[in-house]
């Protein structure tokens, strides 16, 4: 009897398994190579399985029916596939190639560090803003890139002028002074140009921007403790290119912005023209400009040289000048009335040369040329006191690059000069200076296994006046899976005395002494971060990707302005003390359809240590959450709504800042090659002037405070892209 009932069983199995079957696809591209993170669907009647294929290509299926099922994939970059499949054996094998898209996805090269690697692979941490992020953001601030920097974490735009709007930027709770703004590479926004840098920077022209936080020394000199930014301009293509952007604003702006850009067989060409003004606006009605009256034009024309295959020249020329006058309103519109006499005004002119040359000894060896030369002026006029200085500076570099499947070379040499001029309008001392450095860089990254990458750099640069500087850097990518990677990296980092500080600025350099090469010395800095990522889907439609950093950076030797009993100010290195800014930043993507959430937290805790005297920085918030949707309707709509928050901040008087949010609402509906938009930006009317004071003694002569919160208000502004 037991005998029949384990025959009678293993019968009723055979049958079973003969009804569930399995199922192997293995996914491969055009030139059979193994497909990852392809999305397969099977379903069949009212059922339905899906996976996503492993780093071989492969998904298997199990408990499959005795009849036909519908295979769907799904790769980015690669045409949808669909068929039929008859599932006929007990175990099942497919292969399955792709085809890739007729839509070429945009190639994502990253400039900074110089390697061939894609970003996913590049073992320093790198947060790269592309094209379509710089045109969502360019609605809200067509004449300028602040609000494209302002709103990813850890970043903060400082305002450092109340009635003229200056403003630096602040990574991770540091200075503005230690971060660098590249422009393709080359350092324009440095020294006595640094004040209005950011103000005077369409973002039409701009392909991408790249930004890396702490230490990136090794290839681009002193000066980048917190970070840097480096501005990546358009190529041209073969395809013309020729857009049209007009803005107009509640707050009584207007931005023309035009871009053009076409390339041929042995040359290339590129121009970027644009015409931006404001009229003086005091939303606050308290007499003082919020946005000052300003004119600004900006020209900024690049030919490309294709003379061989291996061959190429970049020639190009900045050029920018604007008026700006901010201060007492009724000053501004020409009356001159007794309590009304304040104004700040600011007339720069801004040239400089670009020139590039690379050439190719053969596909992996690549030697390059960099010159540029600029020019930059800048008249101060406040009441009582003027300010005229010129800024004559170059820099140029030579480098090769080794390029090899598991090792990259990069080494070089670079130089610059910076000379500053001033025009003397009193007996107080001139801040003239001429500074030198001389630079040998070294840098390689290689992959130690297929999980790990690591990247060393070390450079050593000879200062003028400041002696030999050595920066060593190192950092690593790990790859525990094809979900889940980290990134480590430190380095060392410099920077020389300068008068041109967030400080200064905010008095327009009234009474500040000129640099004591004699008692001073440069300030250095140690720093390192950690970051782990990761990415994931739900089902087919929903995909995730987080990013966590932990950040923390020493500065040794901090320059402080400190006051004389004479009211003179002078900057002095504190060799007793230093400043340490740690933290972290967290970043979340969720994409669900036509749905895209993005959600930000940065934590930044940076303390001053002098002379036994602990406190927190001024004007770092300790808190700050970005919150961003998008819905977006390919070429047909895209609505986002935004909201920022800002904990309290220490201020300079010792008083405390009161928290914030920001809000902002945009549509904008596409047609062909049109495309109209409207920006509810800070729609809750969050301005300081409500809560807050920000000068005091009279109008005539007043004391400005920090400005820690907006001053302008709810904005609407709209406008119109045309691509002829």
């Amino acid at each position: 009897m037991k005998f029949i009932k384990i025959v009678l069983i293993l019968l009723l199995y055979s049958q079973l398994a003969q009804g569930q079957k399995t199922l192997q696809l293995i996914i491969k591209d055009e030139n059979s190579h193994p497909l990852i993170n392809a999305t397969i669907k099977l379903s069949w009647k009212n059922s339905l399985q899906m996976q996503i294929s492993d780093v071989n290509g492969v998904a298997i299926f199990h408990a499959l029916p005795d009849s036909i099922v519908k295979v769907d994939i799904s790769h980015v970059g690669y045409q949808a596939f669909q068929q039929l499949v008859s599932i006929l054996k007990p175990i099942n094998q497919l292969e399955i190639s792709l085809n890739p898209s007729e839509e070429e996805l945009e190639e994502v090269i990253v400039s900074s560090t110089r390697s061939s690697r894609t970003i996913h692979d590049i073992p320093t941490r790198i947060e790269f803003i592309g094209g379509e992020e710089i045109n969502e953001k360019s609605n809200m601030k067509s004449g300028d890139i602040r609000m494209l920097l302002s709103e990813s974490t850890g970043i903060q735009v400082q305002q450092t002028s109340a009635t003229s709007a200056n403003a630096s930027i602040r990574i991770q709770g540091l200075d503005g002074r230690y971060t660098q703004l590249l422009k393709d590479g080359f350092p324009l926004y440095s020294g006595a140009a640094s004040g209005l840098g950011l103000l005077q920077i369409p973002p039409l022209d701009l392909k991408q921007v790249e930004i890396i936080k702490g230490s990136a020394s090794t290839l681009y000199g002193g000066g980048a403790i917190a970070g840097l930014v480096n501005l990546i301009s358009k190529n041209p293509t073969e395809e013309k290119d020729f857009k049209i952007h007009i803005n107009l604003t509640s707050a009584k702006g207007f931005d023309f912005n035009t871009y053009y850009a076409k390339r041929n067989q042995k040359i290339g060409t590129t121009i970027f023209a644009s015409f931006n003004r404001n009229a003086p606006y005091d939303p606050g009605n308290i007499d003082l400009s919020a946005i000052p009256e300003f004119q600004r034009f900006t020209l900024n024309p690049k030919i490309y040289l294709y003379p061989s295959d291996n061959n190429k020249l970049i020639l190009g020329l900045n050029m920018s000048y604007e008026n700006r006058l901010g201060g007492d309103i009724h000053y501004i519109n020409g009356l001159i009335e007794t309590g009304h006499l304040y104004f700040e005004s600011n007339k720069t002119k801004r040239i400089s040369s670009q020139f590039t040359w690379e050439h190719k000894f053969s596909p992996n060896k690549l030697l390059s040329f960099k010159n540029s030369i600029s020019y930059f002026n800048r008249k101060i006029s406040v009441p009582d006191y003027r300010y005229d200085g010129t800024q004559y500076s170059t820099f140029s570099e030579l480098s090769f690059a080794h390029y090899q499947e598991k090792s990259e070379w990069v080494l070089g040499v670079n130089a610059w000069t910076d000379v500053f001029d001033e025009i003397r309008f009193s007996s107080f001392p001139l801040r003239n200076y001429t500074q030198g450095t001389v630079g040998l860089f070294g840098q390689n990254s290689t992959k130690i296994w297929p999980w790990l990458h690591i990247e060393t750099g070390l450079r050593g640069d000879y200062v003028y006046d400041y002696g030999w500087q050595f920066l060593p850097r190192a950092s690593a990518l790990i790859n525990f899976s094809e979900k889940f990677s980290s990134r480590i990296g430190g380095g060392f980092g410099y920077k020389t005395p300068t008068i041109f500080t967030e400080e200064s600025e905010r008095i327009q350099y009234q009474n500040v002494l000129p640099i004591n090469k004699k008692i001073n010395v440069v300030e250095n800095s140690k720093g390192i971060n950690l970051d782990f990522n990761y990415k994931t889907s739900i089902g087919e439609d929903i995909q995730i990707s987080a990013n966590h950093l932990f950040f923390y950076t020493l500065l040794e030797n901090p320059l402080l302005m400190e006051s004389r009993e004479n009211g003179q100010k002078e900057f002095l290195v504190n060799s007793k003390g230093h400043i340490d800014s740690k933290g972290t930043e967290t970043n979340v993507k969720i994409a669900y359809q036509d749905f895209h959430l993005f959600l930000g937290y940065t934590y930044t805790n940076t303390q001053l240590h002098l002379r036994n005297i602990f406190e927190e920085k001024p004007l770092t918030p300790r808190h700050k959450f970005n919150s961003v949707l998008m819905y977006e309707l390919e070429k047909k709509w895209k609505i986002g709504l935004e909201a920022y928050y800002f904990s309290p901040q220490i201020l300079s008087d010792g008083a405390t800042g009161k928290d914030y949010w920001l809000t902002g609402f945009m549509v904008e509906k596409f047609w062909h090659k049109l495309s109209i938009y409207i920006n509810f930006e800070n729609f809750l009317d969050v301005r300081q002037t409500k809560f807050d004071t920000i000068y005091t003694g009279s109008k005539s002569n007043p004391t400005f405070r920090d400005i820690y919160a907006p001053l302008d208000g709810f904005m609407i502004n709209g406008g119109i892209k045309l691509k002829l």
